[in-house]
């Protein structure tokens, strides 16, 4: 191995750790400050924890560590070894030290409104786990299992994820209340949608489908207009056999009005379907780079 090679592999084992050791460190803010302190049930393996310290008074970062060495024996016979839940399982440690260090010493909360610590409890701890997704982990727990269930079983993660975060909503009901529940779900989703933020930016792009029989007037114009590159393909219409060209085009979305007008007025027959997309990379767009 060369000593170049070598440096860029510790380079980027350090940058990794970095990222999930802030990751776990910022999630576990999320917990022992604005949640728990609320009887706010975070997702997965988490909020169990947080309802049995209500109960029982166990340690929230003890049961998360307890919890999660199932999952992770699981994992690792499951999902190919060390080189899987390495990272997972660092940043576990990490997240279940950081709880039980930081609920004595910061004991003052910074809001007793309910509904602003369920908001920024999500907030941070969806800020927490884009950071561990981009260092290569999860925060283990069922985000883990609902992984394996979706690599052995075929089983969707949007379909496992409904599943096991309704089971911990419905448990933080019969504990906390069912307001509590409520907030619980708020908490749930804000975490998620700054997760998917963070992980993917803003929806910065627009592509359009277009379907006419002027492709290379319509091509033109999009050219001229909006330096924007065009690809076409040759298709035919089911509903009526005839031929047509599908052009395919992305364009940032303060070009969507110049794109409409352009193609309009090239041909008033097109047909033409709009998506949005979170960002594109290449020429014209981002420069896609090596640790993203």
């Amino acid at each position: 191995m060369s000593g170049d090679s070598r440096s860029q592999q510790i380079t980027k084992l350090a940058g990794s750790l970095l990222l999930l050791t802030l990751g776990a460190l910022i999630s576990a803010v999320s917990v022992a400050i604005f949640q728990a302190p609320f009887d706010i049930a975070p997702a997965g393996v988490s909020g169990v924890a947080v309802i049995l310290n209500k109960l029982i008074g166990a340690p929230i970062g003890l049961v998360v560590l307890i919890g999660n060495i199932p999952i992770q024996m699981l994992a690792f016979r499951m999902m190919g070894g060390w080189k899987v839940v390495a990272a997972s399982i660092f940043a576990v440690v990490v997240y279940s030290i950081a709880i039980e260090l930081i609920s004595p010493v910061l004991t003052e909360t910074l809001s007793d409104d309910r509904l602003l610590n369920a908001l920024f409890g999500g907030i941070v701890g969806g800020i927490g786990s884009s950071l561990v997704i981009r260092g290569g982990g999860t925060m283990g727990g069922t985000s883990t299992l609902n992984r394996i269930l979706l690599q052995r079983f075929g089983i969707p993660l949007s379909t496992s994820t409904l599943y096991t975060d309704t089971g911990v909503v419905l448990l933080a009901g019969l504990v906390f209340g069912w307001e509590g529940a409520l907030y619980a779900i708020v908490s749930l989703y804000v975490g998620g949608a700054v997760t998917d933020y963070a992980l993917e930016g803003p929806s910065v792009i627009r592509t359009a489908v277009i379907i006419t029989d002027r492709p290379d007037e319509v091509s033109a114009v999009i050219i001229d207009a909006l330096g924007r590159g065009v690809t076409a393909w040759d298709v035919r219409g089911m509903f009526t056999g005839a031929p047509h060209t599908v052009l395919y085009v992305t364009v940032a979305r303060s070009q969507m009005v110049a794109l409409r007008r352009a193609v309009t007025e090239a041909d008033p027959d097109i047909f033409m379907a709009i998506g949005q997309g979170h960002t594109a990379y290449g020429r014209g767009f981002r420069r896609l780079k090596k640790w993203e």
